[in-house]
């Protein structure tokens, strides 16, 4: 899965935006990307929504259902 995500950055990023011109810029380009890919881009099969909106709803769901079990 690691190869199948760098193969996606290098093409969405690597590629596209070079020649870099030193590692410092090619640093806060990898951290824009991840930005965006954990909190910004929808994936369609969780609803079209961020994956980091979904987690947080699973986790929120998940306290609510310990409360609800009495365990918190």
């Amino acid at each position: 899965m690691a190869e199948t995500i760098f193969g996606l950055f290098k093409a969405e990023v690597i590629w596209p935006n070079g020649p870099w011109k030193g590692l410092e810029e090619v640093e806060f380009a990898v951290l824009e990307w991840v930005d965006w890919f954990n909190n910004q881009r929808l994936l369609e099969p969780i609803g079209d929504i961020p994956p980091a909106e979904f987690e947080a709803m699973y986790y929120e769901r998940q306290e609510g259902s310990a409360k609800e079990a009495g365990l918190n």
